[in-house]
Protein backbone atom coordinates (compact mmCIF):
# COMPACT_ATOMS: atom_id res chain seq x y z
CA UNK A 1 0.00 0.00 0.00
CA UNK A 2 1.32 3.57 -1.11
CA UNK A 3 -0.04 6.56 1.43
CA UNK A 4 1.02 9.63 0.17
CA UNK A 5 1.25 12.86 2.31
CA UNK A 6 -1.57 14.21 4.21
CA UNK A 7 -3.42 11.03 4.00
CA UNK A 8 -5.97 10.21 7.01
CA UNK A 9 -6.77 6.52 8.15
CA UNK A 10 -9.02 6.96 10.97
CA UNK A 11 -11.53 4.14 12.86
CA UNK A 12 -11.55 0.39 12.41
CA UNK A 13 -10.02 0.89 8.55
CA UNK A 14 -8.99 -2.25 6.32
CA UNK A 15 -6.81 -1.57 2.94
CA UNK A 16 -6.14 -4.12 0.41
CA UNK A 17 -2.03 -4.22 -0.63
CA UNK A 18 -1.00 -2.25 -4.10
CA UNK A 19 -3.67 0.68 -3.35
CA UNK A 20 -2.38 4.00 -3.62
CA UNK A 21 -3.90 6.89 -1.08
CA UNK A 22 -3.80 10.28 -2.19
CA UNK A 23 -3.23 13.52 -0.53
CA UNK A 24 -5.56 14.78 1.64
CA UNK A 25 -8.50 11.76 1.28
CA UNK A 26 -10.18 10.71 4.67
CA UNK A 27 -10.55 7.65 4.94
CA UNK A 28 -12.45 5.49 8.10
CA UNK A 29 -14.10 8.26 9.15
CA UNK A 30 -17.31 7.85 11.47
CA UNK A 31 -20.33 7.69 9.50
CA UNK A 32 -22.45 11.27 9.03
CA UNK A 33 -25.56 9.47 10.89
CA UNK A 34 -27.45 10.88 13.76
CA UNK A 35 -28.12 8.06 15.13
CA UNK A 36 -24.22 6.72 15.61
CA UNK A 37 -23.13 7.26 18.83
CA UNK A 38 -19.53 5.37 18.28
CA UNK A 39 -19.94 2.09 17.96
CA UNK A 40 -16.58 0.14 16.26
CA UNK A 41 -17.79 -0.12 12.57
CA UNK A 42 -15.32 -0.78 9.82
CA UNK A 43 -14.47 0.08 6.29
CA UNK A 44 -12.92 -2.50 4.33
CA UNK A 45 -11.19 -1.25 1.08
CA UNK A 46 -9.54 -4.17 -1.38
CA UNK A 47 -6.88 -4.45 -3.06
CA UNK A 48 -5.11 -2.37 -6.17
CA UNK A 49 -7.83 0.33 -6.16
CA UNK A 50 -6.52 4.46 -6.59
CA UNK A 51 -7.72 6.40 -4.33
CA UNK A 52 -6.89 10.13 -5.16
CA UNK A 53 -7.13 13.62 -3.46
CA UNK A 54 -10.17 14.38 -1.23
CA UNK A 55 -11.72 11.50 -1.50
CA UNK A 56 -14.08 10.64 1.76
CA UNK A 57 -15.29 7.06 2.69
CA UNK A 58 -16.94 6.38 5.86
CA UNK A 59 -17.22 3.72 8.30
CA UNK A 60 -20.63 1.66 8.75
CA UNK A 61 -23.34 2.03 11.00
CA UNK A 62 -24.59 -0.60 13.66
CA UNK A 63 -27.95 -0.88 11.94
CA UNK A 64 -26.65 -0.93 8.57
CA UNK A 65 -24.51 -3.64 8.83
CA UNK A 66 -21.39 -1.77 10.76
CA UNK A 67 -19.26 -2.41 7.40
CA UNK A 68 -18.78 -0.31 4.15
CA UNK A 69 -16.85 -2.34 1.71
CA UNK A 70 -15.13 -1.54 -1.05
CA UNK A 71 -13.80 -4.39 -3.53
CA UNK A 72 -10.62 -4.51 -5.81
CA UNK A 73 -9.36 -2.49 -8.65
CA UNK A 74 -11.86 0.32 -8.13
CA UNK A 75 -10.67 3.84 -9.02
CA UNK A 76 -12.05 7.19 -6.81
CA UNK A 77 -11.16 10.27 -8.46
CA UNK A 78 -11.06 14.00 -6.71
CA UNK A 79 -13.72 14.47 -4.40
CA UNK A 80 -15.69 11.98 -4.75
CA UNK A 81 -17.23 10.45 -1.92
CA UNK A 82 -18.36 7.21 -0.19
CA UNK A 83 -21.49 7.21 2.76
CA UNK A 84 -21.77 4.74 5.39
CA UNK A 85 -22.73 1.02 5.27
CA UNK A 86 -22.14 0.95 0.75
CA UNK A 87 -21.22 -2.33 -0.67
CA UNK A 88 -19.13 -1.33 -3.72
CA UNK A 89 -18.14 -4.40 -5.95
CA UNK A 90 -14.91 -4.88 -8.24
CA UNK A 91 -13.74 -1.66 -11.11
CA UNK A 92 -15.97 0.77 -9.74
CA UNK A 93 -15.00 3.89 -11.32
CA UNK A 94 -16.29 7.08 -9.53
CA UNK A 95 -15.22 10.52 -11.23
CA UNK A 96 -14.86 13.55 -9.85
CA UNK A 97 -17.02 15.03 -6.74
CA UNK A 98 -19.44 11.84 -7.16
CA UNK A 99 -21.47 11.75 -4.59
CA UNK A 100 -22.75 8.52 -3.06
CA UNK A 101 -25.04 7.93 -0.08
CA UNK A 102 -25.52 5.52 2.77
CA UNK A 103 -26.94 1.80 2.27
CA UNK A 104 -26.13 2.34 -2.04
CA UNK A 105 -25.26 -0.91 -3.31
CA UNK A 106 -23.16 -0.98 -6.14
CA UNK A 107 -22.30 -3.85 -8.41
CA UNK A 108 -18.77 -4.83 -10.69
CA UNK A 109 -17.87 -2.52 -13.40
CA UNK A 110 -20.11 0.36 -12.70
CA UNK A 111 -18.99 3.83 -13.51
CA UNK A 112 -20.12 7.29 -12.11
CA UNK A 113 -19.68 10.65 -13.95
CA UNK A 114 -18.70 13.68 -12.43
CA UNK A 115 -20.70 15.61 -9.73
CA UNK A 116 -23.40 12.67 -9.81
CA UNK A 117 -25.69 12.04 -6.49
CA UNK A 118 -26.69 8.51 -5.74
CA UNK A 119 -29.78 8.43 -3.12
CA UNK A 120 -29.34 6.10 -0.25
CA UNK A 121 -30.65 2.21 -0.52
CA UNK A 122 -30.14 2.93 -4.33
CA UNK A 123 -28.51 -0.24 -6.17
CA UNK A 124 -26.91 0.35 -8.96
CA UNK A 125 -26.59 -3.15 -11.43
CA UNK A 126 -23.37 -4.72 -12.89
CA UNK A 127 -21.91 -2.32 -16.01
CA UNK A 128 -24.02 0.23 -15.98
CA UNK A 129 -23.29 3.82 -16.12
CA UNK A 130 -24.47 6.92 -14.75
CA UNK A 131 -24.34 10.28 -16.67
CA UNK A 132 -22.21 13.08 -14.76
CA UNK A 133 -24.39 15.69 -13.25
CA UNK A 134 -26.97 12.66 -13.03
CA UNK A 135 -29.19 12.72 -9.68
CA UNK A 136 -30.04 8.85 -9.20
CA UNK A 137 -33.00 8.31 -6.89
CA UNK A 138 -33.93 4.32 -7.97
CA UNK A 139 -32.14 1.66 -8.87
CA UNK A 140 -30.47 0.89 -12.55
CA UNK A 141 -30.36 -1.93 -14.13
CA UNK A 142 -27.74 -4.22 -14.85
CA UNK A 143 -26.22 -2.92 -18.22
CA UNK A 144 -28.68 0.17 -17.98
CA UNK A 145 -27.40 3.59 -18.80
CA UNK A 146 -28.90 6.46 -17.04
CA UNK A 147 -28.88 10.45 -17.29
CA UNK A 148 -30.55 13.83 -16.10
CA UNK A 149 -32.14 15.49 -13.07
CA UNK A 150 -33.92 13.21 -11.85
CA UNK A 151 -32.21 10.49 -13.55
CA UNK A 152 -34.20 8.71 -16.81
CA UNK A 153 -33.26 5.35 -18.74
CA UNK A 154 -32.43 5.98 -21.33
CA UNK A 155 -30.81 3.24 -22.92
CA UNK A 156 -28.22 0.44 -22.54
CA UNK A 157 -24.33 1.48 -21.57
CA UNK A 158 -23.17 0.19 -24.89
CA UNK A 159 -19.45 2.21 -25.33
CA UNK A 160 -19.36 0.64 -22.14
CA UNK A 161 -19.78 -3.05 -23.14
CA UNK A 162 -18.01 -2.70 -26.13
CA UNK A 163 -14.85 -1.42 -24.33
CA UNK A 164 -15.42 -4.24 -21.66
CA UNK A 165 -15.33 -6.99 -24.79
CA UNK A 166 -19.10 -8.28 -24.87
CA UNK A 167 -19.37 -9.53 -28.23
CA UNK A 168 -22.04 -8.29 -31.19
CA UNK A 169 -24.23 -11.04 -30.51
CA UNK A 170 -24.82 -10.97 -26.68
CA UNK A 171 -24.80 -6.98 -27.37
CA UNK A 172 -27.82 -7.70 -29.89
CA UNK A 173 -29.09 -9.92 -27.15
CA UNK A 174 -28.82 -7.72 -24.97
CA UNK A 175 -30.82 -4.50 -26.85
CA UNK A 176 -33.67 -7.09 -28.42
CA UNK A 177 -34.75 -8.07 -24.84
CA UNK A 178 -33.93 -4.41 -23.24
CA UNK A 179 -36.72 -3.69 -25.89
CA UNK A 180 -39.21 -6.04 -25.07
CA UNK A 181 -39.18 -4.80 -21.35
CA UNK A 182 -39.79 -1.41 -22.08
CA UNK A 183 -42.03 -1.69 -24.81
CA UNK A 184 -46.20 -0.44 -24.11
CA UNK A 185 -47.72 -3.63 -25.35
CA UNK A 186 -48.94 -5.74 -22.00
CA UNK A 187 -48.26 -5.03 -18.11
CA UNK A 188 -44.65 -5.03 -17.03
CA UNK A 189 -44.36 -8.01 -15.34
CA UNK A 190 -45.92 -10.05 -18.58
CA UNK A 191 -43.29 -8.16 -20.26
CA UNK A 192 -40.14 -9.76 -18.23
CA UNK A 193 -42.11 -12.59 -18.29
CA UNK A 194 -41.97 -12.87 -22.09
CA UNK A 195 -37.94 -11.61 -21.95
CA UNK A 196 -37.76 -14.54 -19.57
CA UNK A 197 -39.32 -17.08 -21.91
CA UNK A 198 -37.01 -16.10 -24.97
CA UNK A 199 -33.68 -15.35 -23.00
CA UNK A 200 -33.48 -17.80 -20.69
CA UNK A 201 -29.88 -19.17 -22.28
CA UNK A 202 -28.74 -15.44 -21.71
CA UNK A 203 -27.46 -15.01 -18.18
CA UNK A 204 -26.59 -11.48 -18.50
CA UNK A 205 -30.91 -11.01 -19.93
CA UNK A 206 -31.68 -13.35 -16.33
CA UNK A 207 -29.60 -11.04 -14.41
CA UNK A 208 -32.03 -8.03 -15.29
CA UNK A 209 -35.01 -9.50 -14.66
CA UNK A 210 -34.09 -10.77 -11.21
CA UNK A 211 -32.86 -7.65 -10.91
CA UNK A 212 -35.88 -5.67 -11.56
CA UNK A 213 -38.06 -8.54 -9.61
CA UNK A 214 -36.06 -8.47 -6.45
CA UNK A 215 -36.84 -6.84 -3.43
CA UNK A 216 -35.70 -3.12 -2.80
CA UNK A 217 -35.63 0.13 -1.02
CA UNK A 218 -36.12 2.44 -4.31
CA UNK A 219 -38.20 1.55 -7.24
CA UNK A 220 -36.24 0.83 -10.73
CA UNK A 221 -35.41 3.59 -12.84
CA UNK A 222 -37.37 3.66 -16.25
CA UNK A 223 -37.36 4.99 -19.27
CA UNK A 224 -40.66 7.14 -18.59
CA UNK A 225 -38.65 8.78 -15.44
Amino acid sequence: MNLKSHVVIDGITEIGSESVIHPFACLGGPPQHLAHKGEPTRLVVGERNLVREHVIMHTGTEKGGGVTQVGNDCMFMSGSGIAHDCILGNNVILANLASVGGHVKIGDFVFLGGSCAVHQFARLGRYCFIGGGAVVTKDVIPYGSVWGNHARLEGLNLVGLKRRGFSRELILALRTAYRMMFAEEGTFQERLDDVLENFSDIDQVVEIVQFIREDSTRPICLPSD
